[in-house]
């Protein structure tokens, strides 16, 4: 995980009142209802475009 990644997950359980693990499975769980299905493919298909550049 990036260090941006882990960075927004530790802020993002935190204002909801869980770790980061705890928050993960909340996440997963309810997949289907907390993002919008169009916005990640295209969001996935770019970080996938940029992703041998961001190991460098």
């Amino acid at each position: 995980m990036s260090e941006d990644g882990y960075r927004r997950l530790r802020g993002l359980a935190a204002e909801a009142g869980l770790d980061e693990g705890e928050f993960l499975s909340f996440l997963f769980e309810h997949w289907g209802s907390v993002i919008n299905e169009e916005k990640f493919v295209a969001r996935l298909r770019l970080f996938n475009s940029e992703l041998e550049a961001r190991k460098r």
